[in-house]
């Protein structure tokens, strides 16, 4: 039988608290000490927004978010999206989980809009497809395949350089990473000569990260024809590809061209993963919608790979978010929305394409006897300029003009009457 001690023996026998430890609102030392935890640094680009948010210069310039803008400096929300959004509020649609994979008619309205509706494994039945969160969920989801079914500290290869993000995503996979040339700082063109090199000295098999389309941060890319040579050798080195596309349609105005990299490579063969993102091209930002998919070599496998996708997104995060899906399977499903976002889209690509034509002109008539044709020649929301950490330190002390420091220019933040102010500086500090 269980004997109860009295209350005043169970007080007597309790240790005595110390009396720092009594006084009201006292605490123990922290568990977490800066031995254990150390101040992380912080994100470059928030850390340029908040130097730009506090700067109270009327003429400042923001060229460092990666977000389209209007010829106003102001965020813009298409009307073919508020459309979506008016039809999808006034079905009534409810707020259930969506299954692992998402939404059936994004995910199919996804691949088709990537892959090509002549595209053979899409016919086929080879392509397995789930829904995430944006283009940073899809390239984290790849990343975690690869380290899961190839191996831990397999080295990825991306292009030098590549979006800032890419490589602590893979990193905290598991994966090690590894770069191709991809870049000529003196042409301010594409190495396609060292790209090649690189390709062919890896190790058979290994895998290798591709930009679709407006390489982020140069905006450089292969031609038709480049990419040909490229999904050659890859072919013939046995390489596995991940392809992130985060820009269809934004880069040219023409998604069908924007996607021409990409469908290269699977009429090559290539059993590649795809990440898609529809932030910029929709302007879908903060709704974090994306598709990642994957080519299997037949129905089956496909099925397979699929059930491993399933995996490892349910202790991930479980289900994405539905609202920014169904507005995209909305526009691409109805063939009036589908044709009014097309020009929607090509209207923010020609307008990036008028900044880049204005800023190479401003810089020619504030006397600058450089060569910028590098501004036009490269392609979607990005300028990677040639300047200098220095050189854009100094656009940022005396001219109010935020931008990363490897010189990377948002072209989106320039508009009709910046480009001039932009453009002089350009010239000042650079001369």
């Amino acid at each position: 039988m269980r004997r109860s001690i009295p209350m005043a023996r169970s007080l007597l026998a309790m240790p005595a608290m110390p009396q720092a430890a009594r006084a009201t609102g006292a605490r123990f030392a922290g568990r977490w000490t800066t031995e254990k935890v150390p101040m992380g640094p912080a994100d470059p680009i928030l850390g340029l927004n908040d130097a730009f948010n506090k700067d109270t210069d009327p003429r400042k310039m923001n060229l460092g978010v990666g977000a389209y803008r209007d010829d106003n400096g102001k965020p813009y929300v298409l009307p073919s999206i508020r459309e979506a959004e008016k039809r999808l509020f006034e079905k009534g649609a409810n707020k259930e989980y969506a299954g692992i994979t998402g939404i059936k008619e994004f995910n199919d309205a996804s691949i088709k809009f990537a892959y090509g509706a002549d595209s053979a494994p899409l016919k086929e039945g080879r392509i397995a497809a789930a829904q995430v969160l944006s283009g940073t969920g899809g390239g984290r989801l790849a990343f975690e395949f690869y380290a899961r079914f190839v191996g831990k500290n397999v080295p990825i290869y991306m292009p030098d350089p590549t979006w800032a993000n890419h490589l602590p995503m893979a990193k905290d996979a598991g994966l090690s990473l590894a770069t191709y040339r991809y870049y000529n700082k003196k042409t301010f063109g594409l190495d396609l000569e060292g790209m090649l090199e690189d390709i062919k000295a890896a190790k058979d098999g290994s895998i290798f990260m591709l930009h679709a389309c407006a390489h982020n941060p140069t905006g450089v890319d292969p031609s038709a024809e480049q990419w040909k040579e490229i999904s050659a050798l890859c072919k013939k080195k046995n390489h596995m590809l991940f392809v992130d596309m985060a820009y269809q349609g934004f880069a040219s105005g023409d998604a069908n061209k924007d996607a021409e990299g990409l469908r290269i490579l699977v009429e090559d063969g290539h059993d590649l993963m795809l990440a898609q993102s529809f932030a910029k091209n929709f302007g879908l930002y903060g709704e974090r919608v994306g598709c990642f998919s994957a080519i299997g070599s037949t129905v089956e496998e496909t099925e397979r790979l699929l059930s491993q996708i399933k995996i490892l997104i349910r202790p991930m995060y479980s289900n994405p978010p539905i609202n920014g899906a169904r507005i995209v399977a909305a526009v691409l499903d109805d063939p009036i929305l589908n044709k009014q976002w097309y020009a929607e889209c090509k209207g923010m690509a020609d307008r990036i394409l008028a900044m880049r034509d204005l800023l190479k002109d401003g810089l020619v008539k504030a006397g600058s006897t450089k060569n910028w044709d590098h501004v036009t020649a490269q392609i979607g929301m990005f300028t990677f300029s040639g300047m200098t950490p220095e050189q854009v330190e100094k656009l940022r002390q005396e001219y109010h003009i935020y931008l990363t420091k490897n010189g990377r220019i948002s072209m989106a933040g320039v508009t009709s009457k910046n480009v001039t102010y932009l453009a002089e500086a350009m010239h000042t500090v650079t001369k």
